[in-house]
């Protein structure tokens, strides 16, 4: 009788550890306006210790890219597998569920299959979308000032009649992490995990910060001193299309922000003093959160991903914000880092494959052995296995200029090719080149110079495989930016 009782309980561990390997848990690290600006990743400023471990213990992808440098669309796409020109929405105004029904999002997917799925922070761009899809659903919050001079600041814009009231771009009160909202996402993830530690969980904790304002508590500017940075070059691409880059994006709509002209030497030194602090206020979060992963033994049966929205300018060509095709604003940070339950862990590796974020979707799906919905990226479960293994020839992105205008851009890891059409013929109104072997920035648009004729129609015909001239892309749009 002892035999079998003990034969049993062999039985029961085995068929549990079966399962959590069958099922494992995903939390995915969703951060606001994050370019590569890591220690991991060679910043040489940022201070980042939490995120770096968190690279060590996994893959990091040197050439990730996003489908296009704005939130909302960006997310969607991460969201539900699907490129913005499929799903034909290009601004922040459109929720989801307003122009598609049917589309099977990432949470819909894993409730469907028995998962828990926690939403904290900001995840879809609107809260309303899918959110009878999660579980647990933590609202978005709004930002918030703790100093006593914004707080009346904000107050007296109000009584003026003032629209879009904004406070100021950056604040460094001397408070708690909680007192500032991510601070608080992450408690709120916290304790979420110690009541889902029993099931199968999809969570994402959307950490708002670095986008703007800049406010973190002060101990995280202490960190840094604003000599140690430099004025990026104001010099824009030479040969640039005309709407290549944005007049600034939301940066000029916060108190204290010049309306015209570029900003001084000082004031571009605090948004950068600014703007690392967020970055690192984000990764101490991250470390709480993963120190309880591990404190609750979750670790060894979960898979961690660390992404960005899509990436930023921080005063490099005298512009600020994302809202462009250019390298610098597409491409961003991401880390994959699986539980040691499956099969033989791959750590401390970089990878050079062109990954898109619209690839994580379906990596999931396969990871958690799910059978997911028709996706426009693909499993990169091959690449997190072998780092080096040879992927994708191209990465590709879009941005839209009004109703009319439409930028399709393509990499290859070293070249970026981006052509301006008019949206409703395809009609190409400027092509642009630019090469980054060695660097994030280009300074000239080097299409129809002859000595790079053979770079350029390679490049063309890649982009035209995603956006072959015959083919106008959708507008689902209500309203456009």
């Amino acid at each position: 009788m002892k035999k079998l009782l003990l034969l049993f309980c062999v039985i029961l561990c085995f068929s549990k550890a079966y399962c959590q390997t069958e099922k494992p848990n995903v939390l995915i690290f969703y951060v606001d306006d994050l370019r590569a600006e890591l220690g991991c990743y060679g910043s040489e400023t940022a201070i980042t210790p939490h995120i770096d471990e968190l690279a060590a213990d996994g893959v990091m992808f040197n050439k990730a890219y996003v489908q296009q440098a704005i939130c909302a669309p960006s997310r969607m796409s991460t969201l539900t597998g699907l490129r913005p020109e499929n799903l034909g929405i290009y601004s922040i105004f459109t929720p989801l569920r307003k122009v598609h029904k049917e589309v099977v999002s990432m949470p819909q997917l894993f409730k469907e299959n028995g998962y828990k799925t926690v939403s904290i922070g900001k995840v879809f761009h609107h809260g309303r979308d899918d959110k009878d899809q999660w579980t647990t659903y933590f609202e978005k919050e709004p930002n918030t000032y703790a100093k006593t001079e914004n707080i009346q600041l904000l107050e007296r814009l109000k009584a003026e009649g003032v629209k879009r009231v904004k406070g100021p771009a950056f604040e460094d009160a001397d408070v708690a992490d909680e007192v500032y909202k991510d601070g608080r996402a992450a408690k709120y993830a916290i304790e979420t995990l110690h009541k889902v530690k029993e099931d199968n969980f999809l969570m994402i904790v959307g950490f708002s910060k670095p986008h703007l304002p800049f406010n973190a508590p002060k101990k995280y500017w202490d960190l840094y001193d604003r000599d140690q940075f430099q004025v990026p070059s104001r010099q824009k691409p030479d040969g640039a299309y005309r709407l290549a880059l944005p007049k600034w994006g939301e940066l000029k709509g916060y108190h204290g922000i010049p309306k015209e002209g570029d900003l001084d030497d000082a004031l571009t030194l605090e948004l950068i003093h600014g703007y690392h602090a967020s970055i690192s206020y984000v990764d101490e979060q991250v470390g709480k959160v993963m120190k309880t992963l591990e404190e609750l033994d979750l670790r060894k049966n979960t898979i961690v991903i660390f992404m960005s929205d899509h990436g930023y300018k921080i005063g490099e060509y005298a512009s600020w914000c994302k809202q462009s095709n250019l390298e610098i604003d597409v491409r961003v940070p991401l880390i994959v880092s699986r539980e040691t339950s499956y099969k033989k862990r791959v750590t401390g590796k970089t990878s050079d494959a062109l990954i898109e974020n619209v690839d994580i979707f379906p990596t999931l799906v396969e990871y958690c052995g799910l059978e997911g919905p028709v996706s426009d990226g693909k499993s990169i479960l091959p690449v997190i296995n072998k780092p080096h293994k040879k992927w994708d020839k191209a990465a590709y992105s879009v941005y839209a200029r009004g109703k009319k205008i439409i930028g399709c851009t393509v990499t290859d890891g070293k070249w970026r090719y981006t052509e301006w059409r008019n949206s409703a013929t395809n009609e190409i109104l400027q092509a642009e080149l630019y090469e980054h072997k060695n660097s994030l920035l280009a300074y000239t648009n080097l299409s129809g110079d002859p000595a790079f004729a053979k770079a350029e129609k390679k490049m063309k015909k890649l982009l035209e495989i995603q956006f072959p001239k015959d083919k106008i892309l959708p507008q689902n749009d209500v309203h456009r930016n």
